[in-house]
């Protein structure tokens, strides 16, 4: 785990959580999934094109964790789901499948959130995902994951999701991912 100058690991007290003009720091944004989810250049270039195209949507939100030099370590973004977006066209045959298609209505879809290796497991994530879901309208919260037992599904599953459908096959993704919800607020 990278250590700061003097050997030790970042305060994580030092970290401020707020809202984030996702659109003026999507490129910093990035950089932090790049190194959390181990993105290529290219994959970079692809997401930084949905992201805007994203925050372009209404309702659609972000918040971000940052160090007292205003270093961007960890965001989060989403919009309340919409059935003709993209995300959901390839999700939905597989929530049909397993009776839980009802998910789509009336959610709010947690799109990205990523954490920098260096500050997780402190917390930040946590109050990320909560934060910005306890300000939805939406009665309730859909994400996807890579459908594998990580720390990611382990947070997601100790604030209340649960799998709604698993081995979704996004184009171009070499891994299945599962399709998680939750009921609003999320658990604490």
């Amino acid at each position: 785990m990278p250590h700061t100058a003097g050997g030790q690991l970042p305060d994580p007290r030092e970290v401020v959580t707020g809202p984030l003009d996702l659109t003026a720091r999507v490129d910093e944004a990035l950089a932090v999934q790049a190194v959390a989810f181990g993105l290529t250049d290219e994959e970079i270039g692809v997401r930084r094109h949905i992201v805007l195209r994203h925050m372009s949507t209404p309702g659609a939100r972000a918040l971000g964790a940052t160090t007292e030099g205003d270093r961007l370590v960890g965001f989060v973004y989403g919009m309340p789901n919409d059935r003709s977006q993209w995300w959901s066209t390839v999700v939905e045959p597989y929530l049909r499948q397993e009776g839980t298609e009802g998910w789509l209505d009336d959610s709010f879809v947690i799109t990205e959130l990523h954490v920098h290796p260096a500050f997780q497991h402190r917390g930040i994530g946590r109050g990320l995902i909560t934060r910005l879901t306890d300000a939805a309208a939406e009665p309730r919260s859909l994400l996807s994951a890579l459908d594998t037992d990580s720390p990611a599904r382990a947070l997601y599953r100790s604030l209340g999701y649960r799998d709604l459908a698993r081995r979704v096959q996004f184009p171009s993704a070499p891994q299945p991912y599962a399709v998680m919800g939750a009921w609003l607020p999320l658990r604490r």
